[in-house]
């Protein structure tokens, strides 16, 4: 493996993998033609990773890391009023912590994963299931990423104030799948395309293992939601190709419903029922030569960049089409994309994207999109301001 040799801000030695430039391998969609990107974004709360479920009560539910002396705490967000046509969102939310610490990390945390975030959070009927990772920040002086070493399941039924931490062994998912996203539908999980619930797996296909960024590729799994926290009910997709899904209760069996070398994220994905298509948010981070570089291989400022890639499905297994890159993303290089189903317009041609960074962005932010779909004549009226000029 070629290493690019380089010395840091504080003169010492930050050598690391050179791998290929990162190029989407994904081509161009032909259904989302063109975005209009906000030139807004509003910044709400603290910390970051953010997942994001719309419950049945009407809220969102969000998970986030690292803030508030604590690795993973809980959030409701109050929608007051969805307009999308403003030019900010100021008075249109509101946020609040409503448990500090989900899980008891003198009990969760082990020397070589002495720290949790935060991966998943859905909501089923009033059920809330937040899935959680076990992590490092990195054990590869050469390609230093952050570490899932396994994940688990637990459940709050009333309304995220409190879980049970027995629900799952701390062991439910290792290896390749020890970061659990869930794949987000309607309010409660109305409007799933069935009776399973789906979730994504990041992981590097070379070693074997699970990172919270600078992956290979995605892996697919469902489970049928009343059997949710049931390992062995749990099965993965190993279809040859996205027209003929197939799926196997044996791990090992599991292929990627998503591949980028080095540059696959753990990432959010959601339903856009108004546009009938699975939207992905993408992100890693690279050097300014578009090198993949994790975050954690340099020092700031150093370190801080990011590529956004935006993709849209027929399918939760694909096939995936490229409609947005952004190859300098945010303020210091900003991550996890997620698009929260509640903040979508009814014909889907608006969207919230809700993301965190570093440093100025390590928060909630919010930025809109438009979408122009093959055969619309315009963007959405509503997004007449996004490009509005001071």
């Amino acid at each position: 493996m070629k290493i690019r040799e380089i010395t840091g801000i504080d003169g010492d030695r930050r050598d690391y993998y050179l791998y290929p430039k990162a190029v989407p391998p994904y081509e161009k969609s032909d259904y989302i033609e063109q975005v209009l990107p906000d030139r807004f974004r509003y910044h709400s709360g603290d910390g970051d990773m953010w997942p994001l479920t719309w419950a049945e009560d009407d809220m969102i539910y969000g998970g986030a890391g690292d803030n508030r002396g604590c690795p993973m705490n809980i959030w409701r967000i109050k929608t007051l009023r969805f307009l999308p046509e403003k030019l900010t969102c100021t008075g249109h939310w509101c946020m609040d912590v409503i448990n500090e610490k989900p899980v008891d990390l003198n009990k969760y945390c082990t020397p070589a994963a002495p720290y949790v975030k935060p991966s998943g959070l859905l909501d089923i009927g009033g059920t809330l299931y937040l899935s959680i990772e076990a992590q490092n920040y990195g054990d590869n002086p050469y390609f230093c990423r952050q570490r899932n070493l396994h994940g688990w399941i637990v459940r709050s039924t009333d309304a995220g104030r409190s879980f049970d931490p027995e629900t799952t062994p701390r062991d439910f998912f290792r290896g390749r799948l020890s970061s659990c996203h869930f794949l987000q539908f309607g309010r409660g999980y109305s409007g799933a395309r069935d009776s399973y619930v789906y979730a994504y797996f990041p992981c590097d296909l070379e070693d074997g293992g699970s990172y919270w960024e600078n992956n290979d590729a995605l892996l697919l799994g469902r489970v049928p939601k009343e059997k949710l926290t049931v390992r062995d009910s749990w099965e993965f997709y190993c279809g040859k190709d996205s027209l003929h899904p197939a799926w196997s209760r044996e791990e090992e069996l599991a292929v990627p419903v998503f591949s980028y070398y080095k540059m696959t994220g753990a990432n959010h994905v959601a339903y856009n029922a108004g546009i009938q298509r699975y939207l992905m948010g993408n992100y890693s981070f690279v050097d300014e030569n578009l090198n993949p570089r994790p975050i954690h291989q340099m020092r700031y400022p150093e370190s801080h960049y990011s590529q956004l890639t935006l993709y849209e499905a027929p399918e939760p297994w694909g096939p995936w089409k490229l409609f947005y890159r952004d190859d300098r993303w945010g303020s210091y290089g900003d991550y996890q994309p997620n698009f929260p189903v509640k903040w979508m317009t009814e014909d889907g041609r608006i969207v919230y994207m809700v993301s965190s960074g570093s440093w100025d962005d390590y928060n909630f932010v919010v930025q809109k999109f438009a979408l122009k779909l093959k055969g619309d004549k315009a963007f959405p009226e509503k997004a007449k301001y996004f490009s509005y000029k001071l």
